[in-house]
């Protein structure tokens, strides 16, 4: 008789995976561009968002396993329909967020080693980040978490890194300061706090890892707490050491963490900041082989109930996705050289930002229907096993939904209509408008065709 085979993943490793996860390097920068006031922004949003979210997340995350996650909780509480537009929601974000590292990978290259790429050959190396990316998710956690790990120990160091140098500036330097207004630093805090609460996202891909843990009932509650407090600690740390070396009306979306440490050390190379510059670039792929199971199995899930074509549900000889992490190669490819053309054609857009941006917006679109699947599940089924659950009555546990929930909304509004510092006002991002807009009808066709095929099959059957 064959012995089932072990389990790997244990807690130590799910912390790690969670660190890999959600802490995300290069959003740090835009968040320290909000200037003095991201303190304000990154203390609120904690208290009033990330630990509810937390917390929702464990009580979800160990009452229904499974590779579902976000999907299944959506579907279980408002049906398949629901279902698919998170899951669609969920999913577009990642090839538009491989697309934008792409972009930063040869960035930050070109930053460390003082190089500039031809644009032929830079893009040919933004389509070997995708296809490396895509390769490697293609292995179950267990075989690549130690890309994981490894992962999470250099976005430590990274951090260390930044924060260190920050408290070492502070104390022979001072700190850097920044020419807006103080009204310009609300207004443009409003317009970051998507980045913030994009920071704190991610903690129910842990849900995915649950049937490579010993007992992923107490185990994934324990990895979200425990890594959502050292996430916390990580975010400020980076962010004060940024925002001690570079004004925030002077700091680079694309390059600012380098530039950072460039003006705290003294010099732009060195190296520290190949070093620095390295490790970054090697948490660029972590954070996409760490993120695709729990992307690509809410795709394969949905597809297998319907929710998405049947082309998701596929899956490889190692049992992961394969047609949900086939075309986010394939998409993330189209969207790199549509930038290649675009830039060869004189447009003046930050690809990497605009990417990124859409990513971040799509990515948050799904988590609106979270904190209502929640109270309805509460409600419908009560007699549910909850291992973890949330504590408090009725308007706790409605105060912790909403709250949560009226932030996610402010921060897409405030994401579509951002300050702009030359009028000292908001205006509307209209590329951005744009792309969400149809990311949002292709979804609406794509989900809705898959539900209404599902439903003609069952009525004639």
């Amino acid at each position: 008789m064959i012995k089932p085979k072990k389990r790997k993943f244990r807690l130590f490793d799910a912390v790690l995976a969670s660190v890999c996860i959600v802490l995300v390097v290069e959003s740090v920068v835009p968040t320290a561009a909000i200037g003095p006031m991201q303190y304000f922004w990154w203390g609120l949003l904690f208290l009033a968002f990330f630990l509810p979210y937390g917390l929702i997340s464990a009580e979800l995350g160990s009452a229904y396993q499974g590779e579902g996650g976000l999907f299944d909780w959506v579907k279980k509480a408002f049906g398949i329909r629901s279902g698919a537009r998170v899951a669609w929601y969920y999913w577009i974000n990642f090839p538009l967020w491989i697309a934008s590292l792409a972009t930063l990978f040869t960035i930050i290259y070109s930053t460390i080693f003082g190089y500039t790429f031809d644009p032929t050959v830079e893009l040919i190396v933004q389509l070997g980040f995708i296809w490396l990316a895509i390769f490697l998710s293609s292995y179950r956690i267990t075989e690549s978490k130690w890309i994981i790990n490894s992962g999470a120990i250099a976005k430590i160091i990274i951090i260390a890194a930044i924060g260190g140098l920050g408290v070492w500036g502070l104390l022979n330097h001072g700190v850097a300061v920044s020419t807006v207004t103080s009204n310009a630093s609300i207004l443009g805090g409003l317009s970051f706090i998507s980045i913030i609460i994009f920071n704190f996202l991610g903690f129910e891909v842990m849900s995915a890892f649950s049937k490579d843990m010993k007992n992923p009932k107490r185990e994934i509650p324990k990895a979200i707490i425990i890594g959502g407090i050292l996430i916390a600690a990580f975010y400020m740390f980076a962010a004060f050491g940024i925002s001690v070396a570079i004004p925030a009306d002077k700091l680079s979306l694309d390059s600012g963490l380098l530039d950072a440490i460039g003006i705290l050390v003294g010099s732009s190379t060195g190296w520290v900041i190949i070093t620095i510059g390295l490790l970054f670039m090697y948490t660029m792929i972590t954070n996409l082989v760490s993120w695709s199971p729990g992307v690509n199995y809410v795709a394969q899930y949905a597809a297998k109930n319907k929710g998405l074509p049947k082309v998701f549900a596929s899956e490889n000889k190692h049992g992961m996705p394969k047609g949900a992490n086939i075309i986010n190669g394939l998409l993330a490819s189209a969207l790199v050289i549509g930038g290649f053309y675009l830039l060869k054609s004189g447009g003046d857009v930050d690809i990497f930002w605009t990417f990124f941006a859409l990513n971040v917006v799509t990515f948050i679109a799904s988590y609106l229907f979270l904190f209502p699947a929640f109270l309805k599940l509460r409600k419908i089924d009560p007699k549910r096993s909850r291992p973890f659950k949330v504590l408090g009555g009725k308007f706790v546990i409605t105060l912790i939904s909403v709250v949560p929930l009226i932030l996610l909304i402010a921060a897409l509004i405030f994401t579509f209509f951002p300050y702009d510092s030359t009028t000292n006002s908001l205006a509307p991002d209209q590329w951005l408008i744009i792309g969400s807009v149809s990311a949002i009808v292709v979804g609406e066709i794509i989900g809705q065709v898959a539900v209404m095929r599902n439903w003609k099959k069952r009525k004639h059957s």
